[in-house]
């Protein structure tokens, strides 16, 4: 394992996956890269975001291979604070409904992205791991404006590593 990897852990009765990343952009690219449909689309998929609690967040994210009802992400905006929190509501046809937040803080001339998942049952958890870590990775790259790897080659590349995850 290492510092880009993810963790598996609970909080009371809840799963709850989390990744840390440093990225060596200024926290006002990260949000812009998390928060506008056009570039979230390189790195996640066709996304829409009404930016504002309460607003509504849909996205399709590119990678798997599943039907686009399977894919589809909707939920409501659990918290918008431009450009430190983003949270939301993850509500996906075939998994548990849960809560999705990325932190973000300013880390010298970078930025602190701390990322949490949580509400999966510990199998979709599991499953979860690698696929986050795939699209965070495709993040990183969107940012160093390098092609984004692809997501299925990337899972299945990482997937061994998180097989051992308690």
């Amino acid at each position: 394992m290492s510092d880009q990897d993810g963790r598996l852990g609970h909080d009371q009765d809840q799963t709850v996956i989390s990744f840390v990343r440093r990225l060596p952009y200024p926290i006002e690219e990260v949000w812009s890269a998390l928060t506008d449909p056009a570039q979230r689309r390189q790195w996640f998929g066709p996304t829409s975001i009404d930016g504002r609690v309460g607003g509504l967040i849909e996205l399709v994210p590119t990678g798997p291979a599943a039907p686009v009802a399977d894919k589809r992400m909707t939920g409501r905006i659990l918290v918008w604070d431009p450009p430190h929190v983003l949270e939301h509501e993850w509500r996906q046809a075939p998994i548990e409904p849960g809560v999705v937040r990325y932190a973000l803080s300013r880390d010298g001339d970078g930025t602190l992205l701390r990322f949490t998942h949580r509400g999966l049952g510990l199998d979709n958890a599991r499953g979860f791991l690698p696929g986050t870590h795939a699209y965070l990775d495709r993040l990183a790259a969107q940012l160093a404006e390098r092609p984004v790897p692809n997501w299925i080659q990337r899972y299945d590349e990482l997937a061994p590593r998180y097989q051992a995850v308690p």
